[in-house]
């Protein structure tokens, strides 16, 4: 098969031809349509993230078709359509499993990280993973929705239920919260790279009352913030900006170091919260919610063979939404 694969952490991926993978026990064989881009992919290059599988294929917002069942495989039919997305398999025995955090195991599998992923034309995942996608949304749409969706959605959770609700970052993430947002009736503001007025305009399409530059103050006192944008010194402008008792969330797997605040940017019982991976239980929820909320994505395709291209447009805020490659 073709592939993008990560040799060396800080190198750019490098076209190969790969062995086909094989459906092991319990597993898919998924060939790819459609792999989105995510900022987790820019980590694991620059080595944000340590210790990948390596050499690496990136990429865990799959949308592909089943080529193949492997042994003990039921409830799937070749040629059906599936995602496949980050959280690739947890060990089921440790105690956050147990206590239904499996999004916090001890033992976990992350598809393009721990695993080959879906820059490539084949992937193999465990089918207790992979889940049928809204036929709402075509290949290149639906890819999206397996990472930027699920933990967008998972951060909006984690934000309790704010009527004020302030994104920090508008990438692939925010464009589709916002939108779920929206649809439940909350009100958003968009907090953008300072001058940057074309992500400024798309969130205002998307439904927003103010947008501005993440180094504006926000114009009304906010109940949470979601924090995209993988930048520490936003902590302690979202707790300014948020009212006594309101929730910061960390929406990213990585954020730059945050900067020492004084003591009365919490005090108030505000707080500040991370989100770690995504469960399995995230991803019916959301892929239910999406098409009743009528969650549509922005993308740009590339071909597999510009994965860099992809990489460097995300890296320098070019993409309006999120970039998805196509074998």
């Amino acid at each position: 098969m073709r592939a993008m694969v990560l040799r060396h952490q800080g190198e750019a991926l490098s076209e190969a031809s790969l062995p086909d993978p094989v459906a092991g026990p319990g597993q898919l064989l998924v060939r790819v349509a459609a792999c989105g881009v995510c900022r987790t992919d820019l980590h694991i290059l620059d080595g944000d993230l340590a210790s990948p599988k390596l050499p690496l294929v990136l990429g865990h917002e799959i949308v592909g078709r089943v080529e193949a069942l492997g042994p003990g495989v039921a409830g799937f039919a070749l040629g059906s359509r599936v995602g496949v997305p980050w959280l690739g398999h947890t060990c089921g025995i440790c105690r956050f499993c147990r206590e239904g955090a499996e999004n916090l195991c001890d033992a976990p599998g992350f598809t393009g990280y721990t695993r080959d992923g879906g820059y490539a034309e084949l992937v193999a995942a465990d089918a207790d993973y992979c889940f049928p996608l809204p036929e709402a949304y075509d290949d290149v749409a639906a890819a999206p929705l397996l990472c930027a969706g699920l933990i967008g959605h998972r951060s909006l959770r984690r934000a309790g239920d704010p009527h004020r609700l302030g994104i920090y970052g508008f990438g692939a993430a925010a464009h589709i919260v916002a939108q779920v947002a929206r649809f439940e009736g909350r009100e958003v503001f968009a907090f953008t790279r300072p001058g940057d007025l074309e992500a400024q305009r798309f969130a205002r399409q998307l439904g927003a009352v103010w947008a501005g530059g993440s180094d504006e103050p926000s114009p009304e006192p906010l109940d949470a913030a979601i924090l995209f944008a993988p930048v520490g010194g936003l902590v302690p402008i979202a707790l300014r900006a948020v009212r006594k008792g309101g929730v910061v969330v960390a929406g990213g797997i990585h954020m730059s170091d945050i900067p020492t605040f004084p003591y009365a940017l919490v005090w108030g019982e505000r707080e500040i919260r991370s989100v770690a991976n995504l469960t399995r239980r995230d991803a019916i929820e959301f892929l239910d919610l999406a098409p009743k909320a009528r969650v549509h994505t922005a993308t740009r395709a590339f071909p597999l063979s510009e994965a860099n291209q992809a990489l460097a447009a995300l890296r320098h805020g070019t993409i309006q939404g999120a970039a998805v490659l196509v074998p």
